[in-house]
């Protein structure tokens, strides 16, 4: 023990004796670098410039790095005093994992960008500004998923009466079939539209559910009270036709009617700038009336998911045409809207087939329509079957089966009207207009296609 002690205390004496003390007043040395220099003479050599000069320029520096944001990765906010906003804001559409994930899913090309597909999340109910919502889109949009279904359904199908091509219309590119296609694409939708939520949900405010039939619990019905019976603003027109008891004719339903034949509404969206009236007798055009648009979201009109649903498939359409042009947004048609399966035969109803099929046959000049007996089973049981086929000349029209002979014919009446009704060209006489528009009709050429002398009106 004694041995280590001393050991220790001369190393200690010896370390002490070879390095110097540590107070830069007493060290001296002849070694002039920036380490041996005290800190005070230090700066009294490399600082030429007066103390107070160094400082504001250090409350400069610091004054900057607290103005600088502290979390330098997060998306940029935009002044929500200078410019209100009630969706989330575009600069924040390049960092949502929905929105690229949602435009990778549905294959869209790279010139729609994420902004514009954030848009058209955006419903007027949610954003009732028309700059920031996706109304004006949905209104292109609307007219396109129209024009294709139309041209697709005319071209193919030349025959068809009015009444089933409404209703196949409706059946491609209606309000409830384009919600249930936003519901497949998986876009979500919030409970409240806000600043905060992610730019990858389909933003509206919600109608409050309730009873449509009854106005305020008086009992009163809606086709009892005089706005809806006049057809107010938002269906607009104010024809004869539009009352609610008025019995509209296919004539009415394709002149004035959209594409489904209902009723049109009175301007495309909410806002939206009235066309200029015509010039009166002394050259000036009267005063266009002022339309109070709504400034907040508790000024707009609640919607339903439905709707809102369909808007936004709609406005996509739209945005996709402007920005990748009309091949692409036919691709993206055929892909997503036609693709859908849809049985024609099951559309028609007829009241009186075997008497639409005696006009139709003095119409076309065919022979009159026969009705003959193919086969039976079971004549005296209790379920007979009777298989009968209506012939014109030696030409089977149609066949059908039915539980008396009576039901047989008209079975058989009904099958040939639908066979005739559902003709389709071969496919090589086909030619969609679309086909031939722009730089794609210099490769195709136009063929004329089929028009039909009409339905048969009984």
């Amino acid at each position: 023990m004694k041995r280590i002690r001393t050991a220790t205390d001369l190393w200690t004496t010896a370390q002490l004796q070879s390095h110097p003390p540590r107070n830069p007043r007493r060290c001296f040395s002849n070694d002039t670098t920036a380490a041996s220099i005290p800190r005070r003479a230090q700066w009294q050599t490399t600082s030429r410039t007066p103390p107070t000069l160094q400082i504001s320029s250090k409350r400069k520096a610091s004054t900057a790095a607290a103005i600088e944001p502290q979390h330098p990765a997060t998306s940029p906010q935009p002044n929500p005093e200078r410019y209100p906003l009630y969706a989330p804001s575009h600069l924040r559409a390049p960092h949502s994992a929905k929105l690229a994930a949602l435009h990778a899913r549905l294959s869209l090309p790279p010139k729609l960008p994420l902004q514009t597909l954030a848009r058209c999340l955006v419903d007027p109910s949610a954003d009732p500004r028309p700059t920031h919502n996706n109304s004006p889109f949905a209104v292109l949009g609307q007219d396109l998923l129209g024009y294709h279904t139309t041209e697709h359904l005319i071209c193919h199908y030349p025959r068809l009466p009015m009444s089933v091509l409404f209703a196949a219309q409706f059946a491609f590119v209606g309000e409830q079939v384009l919600g249930e296609v936003r519901r497949e694409w998986g876009v979500e939708v919030v409970a409240a539209p806000g600043r905060e939520v992610d730019s990858g949900l389909l933003q509206l405010k919600r109608e409050v559910p309730g009873n449509s039939l009854v106005d305020g619990g008086e009992g009163r019905q809606v086709k009892d009270m005089p706005g809806v019976r006049k057809l107010g603003g938002r269906l607009g027109g104010g024809r004869r036709n539009a009352e609610w008891n008025y019995r509209r004719g296919v004539s009415s339903r394709v002149v004035f009617d959209d594409e489904f034949g209902d009723l049109v509404s009175g301007e495309p969206y909410a806002g939206a700038p009235l066309s200029t009236p015509a010039a009166g007798e002394d050259g000036e055009a009267p005063p266009i009336p002022e339309v109070e648009a709504p400034l907040t979201q508790n000024d707009t009109n609640p919607t339903t998911v439905s709707a809102a649903s369909a808007t936004f498939v709609r406005a996509l359409t739209g945005a996709l045409y402007l920005h990748a042009g009309a091949a692409a947004t036919k691709h993206f048609h055929a892909e997503h809207i036609l693709s859908r399966q849809l049985s024609l035969h099951s559309m028609f109803n007829f009241t009186h087939p075997t008497r639409d099929l005696s006009r139709l046959c003095a119409r076309e000049g065919f022979e009159p329509p026969v009705a003959r007996l193919v086969s039976e089973t079971g004549r005296l049981s209790r379920t007979p079957v009777f298989v009968v086929g209506v012939y014109s000349g030696e030409s089977l029209l149609g066949e059908a089966a039915g539980a008396s002979l009576n039901e047989g014919r008209v079975r058989a009446a009904a099958a040939a009207l639908r066979a005739w009704y559902l003709y389709s060209p071969p496919k090589g006489d086909l030619v969609l207009p679309s086909d031939v528009e722009g730089s794609a009709g210099k490769k195709a050429g136009w063929k004329a296609q089929m028009v039909d002398v009409g339905e048969i009106v009984t």
